[in-house]
Order: structure tokens, then sequence, then C-alpha cells
């Protein structure tokens, strides 16, 4: 059963360095059971050192590690399922000898293995590749059956690093189910990505680190909310001479058929609207957006 009140979790100043290089710096946060947790950042932020911390790969020169209110040793790795960014299948093995080695590694006998095998292939629409060596399958295939190997012992925390990497639009659309079913069956995910796409459609809480530093951590809405509401997703006929006023409008981005407008500081959409009518712009689309996590992410990290 797993605990619901106290943290999956939580990482207190914890700090690593590799010679004169700060991989990560005095990071705190904390992973509430149950929820997605994304850890976001350019390369070379500090992610993997710090997940290659939380599955005690290597230990961090000051601060702590805990897993549901205990600090992170090997004891407790049977309750994580770690997918590292590196890869690591055996080219001439076939799907189902590999997925039966790997479960029993974590301690599942033959027959379960085999179940739980065919039960995951079969979700992953890769029941027909069972017998294929890793060597005849493409990279997104290849990434699915090394996710079926981390969850087959079915770990209380998943950890994933980059999980899309590979994977064609269907195939990760597919995984964002997988991993919405399993927040809905109690598991906790980490997702480590900097794809803000896959991020803002499945993370409840992010944490955004930049140079080995946390700069933002929240719950998803909280955050966007902090951003406020500044732009405008707008289509017009005839606003190119409002939308020009630079005490007005700070910049345009075009979208298909509508543009979104990021009014300037202290700006006011009612004005904008009022401007636009009044030059006789014909408007057909004018709402409020809030930040995508994708401008959040830039703005944060050019800040940085």
């Amino acid at each position: 059963m797993v605990e619901t009140k106290t943290p999956t979790l939580r990482l207190e100043g914890v700090s690593k360095s590799f010679g004169d290089f700060a991989a990560v710096s005095d990071l705190s946060l904390t992973v509430r059971p149950g929820t997605i947790y994304g850890l976001l950042g350019p390369n070379g932020a500090g992610k993997s050192t710090t997940i290659r911390m939380i599955v005690n790969i290597i230990a961090p020169d000051a601060g702590r590690v805990e897993l549901y209110g205990q600090r992170m040793s090997e004891r407790l790795m049977d309750r994580i399922g770690y997918l590292p960014e590196e890869r690591g299948l055996y080219k001439k093995m076939r799907v189902g000898e590999q997925l039966r080695f790997f479960a029993e590694l974590k301690g599942l006998d033959a027959r379960t293995a085999d179940e739980r095998a065919a039960r995951w292939l079969e979700r992953l629409k890769l029941s027909e590749w069972k017998l294929k060596k890793t060597e005849e399958l493409s990279k997104g295939m290849q990434q699915k059956v090394q996710f079926v190997a981390t969850v087959m012992h079915e770990p209380d925390l998943l950890i994933l690093d980059e999980i899309f990497s590979g994977l064609d639009p269907v195939n990760a659309d597919l995984m964002m189910e997988v991993l919405l079913e399993l927040k809905s069956a109690g598991h906790t995910i980490i997702l480590s990505t900097h794809q803000m796409e896959q991020a803002e459609r499945l993370c409840d809480d992010i944490c955004l680190i930049n140079k080995s530093r946390k700069v933002l951590e929240g719950g998803l809405r909280e955050v966007k909310s902090s951003f406020g509401r500044r732009a405008v997703a707008l289509r017009a006929d005839s606003a190119d001479g409002v939308l020009d006023d630079r005490a007005l409008v700070a910049s345009v981005k075009p979208f298909g058929d509508y543009s979104e407008v990021l009014l300037a500081e202290g700006a006011d959409a009612q004005e904008l609207l009022r401007r636009l009518v009044g030059r006789g712009a014909s408007v057909t689309r004018f709402e409020s957006v809030e930040p995508s996590l994708h401008d959040i992410f830039i703005q944060k990290v050019s800040e940085g």
C-alpha cells in the first residue's frame, strides 16, 4: 500500500560537484504521492545528475534524499522503476526473453514475468514483436520495450528520463495515455524532459532547473497563474496599425489563422479591443490566454 500522507520523495539541500563543476547546487523539492512531477530544464541543467542521486547511483556531496520518509538506500530501490536516458537493451536478445530477464532481476518468477510482459506488450502494441531481436526494432519500439522492462515489477515510483525520445506523435500520445493510467492507479511519476508540450499535458507539479539551481517550483496551474494573463489570442482584419504601438503591444506571434498578442507591461486588454474597434478592425476572435509552459521555460532560462 503506497503511503498517502508522507511525500513520495523529498530532496533537502542536495548538491553535487565534479571537480570544479557544480552539477547540482542546494536543490530542495518535494514530490507528492499519486502525481506526475516534471523535472524540467535545458540540456546540462542538472536533471540527470539529480536523478542519479535519487536512485543511489551517485551520492550527493551534501543534503539528504528521502523516499517515503526514509533516507534513500539499496533496500528501497525495488520501489523505484528507473528508465535512464541512456538505453540498456541487449541487441541480440529477443524481446520476450529480455523482458523476462529484467523482471527476474527484480525478483519476479518466470511465469509472472511472462504474463506481465504479454499484458504490457499488448497495451503498447508490441505483441507481434515479442520474438524479434532488439536490433530488428525501430528506436521508438526499443523505447517502448525498455519502458515495459521498467514497469513490470510494479514500482510505486517511476522515474522516466526523456521518455518521449524517439517516439513518433502516435506513440507519444499512447505513452501519455499509459502514464495517466498509471497515475490513476496510484503510482507516482517523475518525468524528466525538456519537451514542454508533453510536460504541460501531463504534470501536476513542476520544478525547473537551470545551471544546477532550482529557479521555479510549484503546481502547474499555480505557476502559470503567477505569470499572469498578458496575452490575447486575436483574429482580426485591418489591425496592423494598432498592433504596431509598442506602448500597447510588446510582440505578436502568428499561429495559423490567428495571432498571439503579448501586451506591453501595464497595458490593458480592453484598451487593445477598444483601439481595434475604433480603427474599424473586424474582430472575430479576442480571448485572454495563459502563458504556455514553453513560454515560461524560455523566459526563466533566459533570465538565468
